[in-house]
């Protein structure tokens, strides 16, 4: 089975490039199920229902998110509606929505996405150790094939999970930073590790914001109201092949797909 994971969809530069390009990648790696990161896809804030429908209606099987999900206030609903649209699991239960999603590949497979957000320099959240162990042990053991999406800041934190998860995951893939990283591979009990994916959006910008407009606040110290780039897009994406029966992964590929402005 092949997995294609999408790093963090940007705004609208970030739509587009999925719109355009997501097919074709499909159909060149006959990819199997598709998971990707929303949280920023609404204006580079959030997620809207309109715009989950419009990235279901592209062929997406899960939408993951992380802290920025509860900035449009209209998607509080859909998380109640809609199974395939995650937040991080490690928030209280109270929250709308849920982060674990249990899908299934046009063959029949069932796949598990499990939505994880980490506490260093990040928003209060539960301990994500110990909350994606509770998930794992409740999840239907006949399910081999199981995604985590790892939202968070520290490097360190990401790795941890992956050594934490390696061996009872299919594979553990950081998102949040916007950043691509070159560290991809097969851990040693056969769980596929990225630290982050990178983003899906305007790379002429800081990690996918105006360069003004952050310059501004660095610069001065004052707030500055941020505004989604245009310009720059690049779609980033981690390709992962799974042994159906074992669950293990047996190889993670980076993609990149860049248009000229």
């Amino acid at each position: 089975m092949r997995v294609l994971f999408i790093g963090d969809v940007v705004g609208k530069p970030g739509r587009r490039m999925l719109t355009r390009h997501l097919d074709s990648l499909v159909d060149q790696n006959r990819v199997d199920f598709i998971v990707a990161n929303a949280e920023n896809a609404a204006g580079g804030f959030g997620v809207t229902p309109d715009v989950a429908r419009e990235l279901f209606d592209l062929g997406i099987h899960c939408l993951t998110s992380g802290n920025h999900i509860w900035d449009k206030k209209e998607v509080f609903d859909l998380l109640d509606e809609q199974p395939a649209l995650l937040r991080p699991l490690n928030y209280p239960p109270s929250c709308p929505g849920d982060g674990i999603y249990v899908g299934q590949t046009a063959a029949g497979l069932q796949v598990a996405v499990l939505n994880i957000m980490g506490r260093v320099f990040m928003p209060p959240c539960d301990d994500p150790f110990r909350r994606v162990d509770e998930a794992l042990s409740k999840l239907d053991p006949k399910i081999r094939l199981i995604i985590v999406d790892f939202h968070g800041e520290a490097t360190s934190e990401k790795v941890a999970m992956g050594w934490h998860l390696d061996g009872r995951v299919s594979m553990v893939l950081g998102t949040h930073t916007h950043v691509p990283t070159a560290d991809e591979r097969i851990l040693p009990g056969g769980t596929a590790y990225q630290s982050d994916v990178g983003m899906t959006g305007p790379y002429r910008s800081v990690i996918g914001v105006m360069a003004e407009d952050v310059l501004k606040r660095f610069v001065t110290g004052m707030p500055t109201r941020f505004r989604t780039a245009k310009q720059g897009a690049e779609l980033h994406a981690a390709l992962v092949t799974v042994d159906d029966r074992s669950g293990r992964a047996t190889g993670i590929q980076r993609l990149q797909v860049i248009e000229e402005d």
